[in-house]
Parts: structure tokens; sequence; C-alpha cells
């Protein structure tokens, strides 16, 4: 059974007790070598950003895996694959899962998740994926080196520990096939890597927001709610214009502009956010490019979650773009059950598939 990495647990697991990062030492962050799969309960890599076309049109793009170690069983495996047209006013997702070789992770970041691949081969991370009515196959090049946030460790209490650094800023290239056929594609990206011993990272939900402005920078957001809708960890990055600076939860305000609630779930999302950091004089308006980016992915994480494209409006201009990620406000868990013979997997162009 594989957890929900984007919320709560789905379904009940063994107790196991997970030391908390005041009980033991943990090793800083390795790169490259920590690009690659852990031997720990969770683990995801994360990719978020923009594609313009050749003809000028601006699409949103999401593409995520994650990994569960339960155990001695074999790692179980999750994607999704979401675009964001804004001409066309929608979003587009799929969801695949698999299971993994009963070895443990690859050696290599080289994960094939029924024909969805995400590789790295030193330099640069490449992501082919295709859903009906999209397909892309993408080079994602960090413009600066890696982000850790919060020191590098997050610590959830009881509820575990996580590694998580980031790339805020990937150039990206590559090409885009649709219905009016293929062309090529540049854009920029966030990535996020995060893995440890935690199977949910709150009892509630969370905020997030990745934020790339015009001028260089990259502001990351993160707000951490329990079941009461109690902040139990906030903290920010700025980078991109000089070291990184790292913010607490008192430095700046996410305050909800509006909602919106989805005809399908009935779940209802804010919908536009005022960003408020006194500290470097930013007031700024987030505001979804498509009011409905939610996603249904109860078939493989056991979700609904909003993930979706934004712009970024500073005295009254558009100023940039990001992705905001809302969980824990639609309240209808799913089985997540990951198979090898739920169907016939596809195999990854130029990787074995094994599982």
């Amino acid at each position: 059974m594989l957890a929900a990495a984007c919320g709560e647990a789905v379904t009940p697991l063994a107790a196991a007790p997970t030391p908390t990062s005041d009980e033991r030492t943990f090793p800083p962050i390795d790169l490259p070598a920590d690009e690659a799969p852990h031997d720990n309960l969770s683990e995801w890599w994360y990719f978020t950003g923009r594609l313009t076309t050749g003809d000028r049109r601006n699409l949103g793009f999401e593409f995520v895996i994650f990994q569960a170690v339960r155990g001695g069983g074999p790692p179980a495996y999750a994607a999704h694959f979401a675009i964001t047209d804004p001409v066309g006013d929608r979003v587009v997702f799929d969801e695949r899962t698999a299971l993994g070789p009963s070895k443990g992770p690859p050696d290599d970041l080289d994960l094939c998740v029924d024909g969805w691949r995400l590789a790295f081969d030193g330099d640069r991370f490449t992501v082919d994926a295709a859903m009906p009515g999209y397909a892309v196959s993408l080079e994602f090049d960090p413009a600066y080196p890696a982000v850790e946030h919060h020191d590098g460790l997050l610590d959830f209490g009881p509820l575990g520990w996580s590694y998580y650094y980031s790339y805020p800023r990937m150039r990206v290239t590559g090409r885009l096939a649709d219905a009016r056929g293929e062309v090529g594609v540049r854009g920029t990206a966030w990535f996020d890597h995060q893995w440890g011993d935690f199977i949910s990272v709150s009892t509630g939900g969370w905020d997030w927001m990745s934020l790339r402005f015009d001028d260089g920078r990259d502001l990351m957001l993160t707000e951490l709610w329990d079941e009461r809708r109690r902040i139990v960890l906030a903290y920010a990055t700025l980078s991109g214009r000089g070291p990184p600076l790292h913010l607490t939860g008192d430095d700046f305000t996410a305050i909800p502009l509006a909602i919106w609630m989805s005809p399908r779930t009935g779940a209802t999302y804010p919908a536009a956010w005022r960003v408020l950091i006194p500290v470097l004089g930013l007031d700024v308006l987030v505001q979804p490019v498509v009011a409905d980016q939610e996603l249904d992915t109860r078939h493989s994480t056991g979700n609904i979650y909003w993930e979706g494209l934004v712009d970024i409006i500073e005295d009254g201009r558009i100023a940039g773009y990001g992705y905001v990620e809302l969980t824990g406000y639609a309240k209808a868990p799913g089985i997540s059950e990951v198979s090898a013979e739920r169907e016939p997997v596809r195999a990854c162009l130029g990787q074995e598939q094994s599982g």
C-alpha cells in the first residue's frame, strides 16, 4: 500500500518508532549523490513550471514521482503529470503507479513509473511523460546551486523527519505534443526533493508556494497546519540574487482573498492571496491563472489536492509566475493500491522496465 505523500496517510501502517531529529545525528545533504533514491519511508522528486511554445502559448506543468519503502517489501511508486492550459481554461492530468525491484531503491536516479521516466545524468534531469492530450520530453538544467530549506532538515516531531532542498530556477528545454502537433518548448521550473522517515508531514495539511519573479528572485513559502488549522511549522526561503535568505513564519503573511469550491468534490480552497514580507518590502498578489486546478489522485496516492499555475502581481503589473499547492482541504481520502498486476505496465524508453 502506498501512503499518501501529498497529505495524510490513506491506510493504517504498522507502528514503527521514528527518531526525531534531536535524538540522532544527521549527515549533511551530499549532492549529487543525494539526487538518487534513499531507503527511507517516503521520498519525492517534484517539478513545477511554465513552458512557452514557439507560437507563444504559455502552459503550466507538474510532474512528480513519489517513492514509499515499507519494511522488507519492494519500493512502491506513484507519479502525477498535469498540464495547465490558461487559454483553454483547464487542467489535464493523469496518475500512474508501479512496484520497484525487490532489492530496494536503485543506486541512481533513473525511475520508470508505468512508462513515465525521470532520470539524472550528473548534470541535468530529464522527464518523459505522456497522457491523453499531451506528451512532453524535457531537460532541466539548474540555473544556480541547490538551496537547502530550513537548514536542509525538517523535524515533524512524532510524525518523523525529512531532508529538503530545491533547485528554485531551472532552465527547461524540450518538446511538447498536443492536439496542434509537436513543438519545441522553453521555460523555467522549480524542483523539490524531500526524503526521510515520515508518512505524513502534518495532521491537517499545508499551503506551499514557489514564486519566480521576472527580476531573478525566487521565493518559497510553506505553512503546515494541524486538524484545527493551527500553524505548526512555517518557513520561507528567498534565493536567486545573492546568498539564500531564510525566513521564519513571523516574517511573512499569506492572506487568502477569495475562495473556490470544486464542483466535483465540494472541497473549498483559497483562490487568491496577498503575500506580505515586511523585511523585504514585499507586497504582492498571487492569483491562479485557472480557477480549477484540482487533482483527484485517489487511485495513486489516495488524495485530492489543488496544485496550480499562478501569476504574481506587483504594483498592478504581472511580475512573475509560480505554483501553489494546497493539501488537506478535501476530506475524501481513498485507498491507494500499487500492484504490478493491475494492468500491463508500459516500459520506459532507454530503460529496462522492472517490477
